[in-house]
């Protein structure tokens, strides 16, 4: 009997110490919002990220064997790791003019490389395997996850400071996007054969509008047109949220979820502030958690029973936490300057994201080259946005 209470009595001082430190855990990764994202210069979190990105584009053999992991794995990651980047670079210059000349240097290396692996190896080198199974239903065959974030890359690039021969190459790819989205009778175009993702339309959709915003073109009466069709046809009716992905004929394949959302929601702050809003405040209510003061996503709605995929991550069991819809969770947090939930974000990231800083570079051992970028977005993204509302070059 002794022993026994002996059991007890340790079992028990285990449980009253989990109860007391527990709910105290996360307050060993607490930081300030402002360690993250600032409205005015950059956070250390910011350069330190940036500084390993940088590092990447500087260092051939350490961007190639980068590379060389993630298109393993999926070569949307290749892709979207340029984007991510560019786009955060595109904010730095304007948060820190003193820099800009090295980012642009960057920048142009990346938009001149990418247009040139497309020209050369086809729109299938940058997708994944899959999009060769059948043929698209709109011929000739583009993908708009492509289309639209090399011209959102292009945009974000002049907008920063001109560059005369990214003009016809911009106008070029918005017209094409313009052109095919006016002549789809659903207004939808693919990605994918017989897929059409919520995520491309609004990237394509923002490109059109900076688009405008640098040429004086006017296409905002299809943005108008785009948007009153996805408020009727491509929202989840009981979460209130668009859906993440429909086919050419608007028929719904999957419901909201939370890879997708984030960015969507902060990419319609160009296009409809109110119904940015909206959508981000569902998609917290509905997508987004925070336990013991760590901060976390979830990659579907209760009302949707969706399935995990690439861009899901690993979904730990129990708490349903997706880890690439906790990523994508700091743009909105970061968009909507929601502190609170951007903060219980940081704390997970710092504690299960094992952070590696050499030399004041940064990385997370626990993710790769297209989720720092787009965490690097998160801790950057605002004055490009600003600059397009304000309407001046």
């Amino acid at each position: 009997m002794s022993s026994l209470k002996k059991v007890v009595a340790g079992l028990a001082a285990l449980l009253i110490a989990g109860v007391i430190w527990l709910p105290c855990l996360h307050w060993l990764f607490a930081r300030p919002a402002s360690d993250f994202h600032t409205p005015a210069g950059l956070s250390p979190q910011a350069r330190r990220l940036a500084a390993r990105h940088l590092q990447l584009w500087t260092e051939p053999r350490l961007r190639a064997e980068e590379l060389r992991r993630m298109r393993g794995s999926n070569a949307e990651w290749d892709f979207m790791g340029r984007s991510f980047l560019v786009w955060s670079l595109a904010n730095m210059c304007l948060r820190d003019p003193s820099s800009k000349p090295v980012y642009l240097q960057t920048m142009d290396q990346i938009v001149d490389e990418t247009l040139r692996l497309e020209r050369q190896e086809g729109m299938y080198f940058f997708l994944m395997p899959y999009a060769k199974d059948r043929p698209y239903a709109a011929q000739p065959a583009h993908s708009l996850f492509l289309d639209g974030e090399i011209a959102l890359m292009l945009a974000s690039r002049r907008l920063v400071e001109e560059k005369p021969e990214y003009k016809p190459l911009l106008t070029e790819r918005v017209n094409a996007i313009v052109e095919r989205l006016r002549a789809s009778p659903h207004l939808v175009l693919e990605s994918y054969p017989q897929e059409c993702w919520m995520f491309d339309h609004v990237v394509a959709l923002d490109a059109v509008r900076m688009a405008d915003c640098l040429d004086g073109t006017d296409q905002s009466g299809l943005i108008r047109e785009w948007l009153a069709m996805a408020k009727e046809k491509l929202v989840h009716r009981e979460s209130g949220l668009l859906v993440s992905s429909f086919m050419p004929d608007g028929v719904v394949l999957d419901g909201p979820e939370g890879s997708t959302i984030w960015m969507v929601a902060h990419g319609l702050q160009l296009l409809d502030e109110d119904f940015a809003r909206d959508q981000y405040q569902r998609a917290r209510k509905e997508l987004g958690a925070i336990t013991l003061g760590f901060g976390y996503a979830h990659d579907w709605p209760a009302s949707w029973d969706g399935p995990a995929d690439i861009d899901s991550g690993p979904i730990i069991p129990v708490f349903k936490i997706s880890a690439g819809a906790s990523g994508m969770a700091f743009i909105g947090a970061s968009a909507f300057g929601d502190e609170r939930y951007l903060c219980s974000l940081a704390a997970t990231l710092d504690f299960a994201g094992f952070p590696s800083c050499k030399g004041g570079r940064l990385k997370y051992c626990a993710s790769n080259q297209v989720g720092d970028a787009a965490l690097l977005y998160a801790a950057t993204l605002g004055p490009v946005w600003q600059k397009v509302k304000l309407g001046t070059k």
